[in-house]
């Protein structure tokens, strides 16, 4: 459960002075107010932005093998890109297992994200999390009773979330938006927003042996201290974050009905997100600042067409 409700403030990002087009970014200030419980010392919290559930099912037909053939975590070809798996742990399974979901791939597949997200978002228990959230908090009943939602209902919530489709590409003809993949591309985005994986066999037939185009390689990267929100989940650490898919991303004012992006929605922009990168994305960043303007004007074109 909540502790209190968290009010918002924003500040320029501290550190260095950036480029002249980030000068007007801010972050995100978040203050607990009005808790129903003391907050103990040394809580780590970090705000979340709900990503998108779309294609959730054919990330998770990616075979493993896959997955770590691109992993990359000591830099062994000192190109400053260092991908690297997290493990998590299996509640079903009891036994640790690549992590994929979430923004630091705290998750391993589509059934545990949603039993998850049904306790941790919603208080709501389930067979898998049976222990109500707000356990040993003071509003906590004490009764350890049956699970509030079935196998049956846990399973529904998981195959729509595991079929949910990735919208068609939108102006991929586009000379402009054809430029701008190009230019993605030299700019060595696609180091970490790994454009195409080929599914594995699911147990349903549709996420089988599906040629995809995520962009994402599911793979942890130091995003720098600016971004950092200094709270370890398994082997990510406080400024690591999974690499978020980019597909359907054109489609986020139209369909979530804002246009704010990263973990916390810091960036009001697509062209903000990617001045935020820091750390492995720092050269990338500024390969992308020092282009004119037509240029950065394309890769967004590009990005706004998956």
């Amino acid at each position: 459960g909540w502790l209190g409700r968290a009010a918002a403030g924003c500040r320029s990002p501290g550190g260095p002075a950036g480029p002249p087009e980030s000068e007007g970014m801010k972050s995100p200030v978040f203050t607990f107010i009005n808790p129903y419980t003391p907050i103990p010392n040394g809580m780590l919290s970090s705000p979340r932005m709900a990503p998108p559930v779309i294609g959730m099912g054919l990330l998770e037909a990616i075979p493993e093998t896959a997955i770590l053939a691109i992993a990359d975590e000591n830099d062994s070809n000192n190109d400053g890109i260092s991908g690297k798996p997290n493990y998590v742990w299996d509640v079903l399974k009891q036994q640790s297992r690549l992590g994929r979901f979430g923004w630091k791939a705290g998750q391993p597949d589509v059934h545990q994200q949603s039993a998850a997200a049904y306790s941790g978002d919603m208080g709501i228990t389930s067979p898998l999390f049976p222990i109500e959230s707000s356990w040993e908090q003071s509003q906590y009943d004490g009764l350890d009773d049956e699970s509030e939602i079935d196998q049956a209902t846990l399973d529904l919530a998981t195959f729509y979330t595991q079929s949910l489709g990735v919208p068609k590409r939108r102006n991929w003809e586009d000379v402009t938006v054809q430029k701008g993949k190009k230019l993605f591309a030299e700019l060595k985005c696609t180091s970490c927003h790994q454009p195409k994986f080929v599914t594995g066999t699911h147990e349903y037939g549709f996420l089988s042996n599906q040629t995809i185009f995520p962009y994402s390689d599911l793979l942890l990267h130091d995003m720098g201290p600016e971004l950092a929100d200094n709270r370890p989940d398994f082997r990510a650490n406080g400024q690591e974050w999974r690499t978020p898919p980019l597909w359907g991303i054109g489609l986020t004012q139209q369909v979530g009905g804002h246009s704010q992006f990263l973990h916390d929605g810091r960036a009001g922009s697509l062209e903000e997100a990617i001045m935020w990168h820091g750390g492995e994305g720092e050269n990338s960043k500024e390969a992308f600042r020092t282009l004119s303007a037509g240029d950065r004007a394309a890769v967004i074109a590009f990005l706004n067409s998956l």
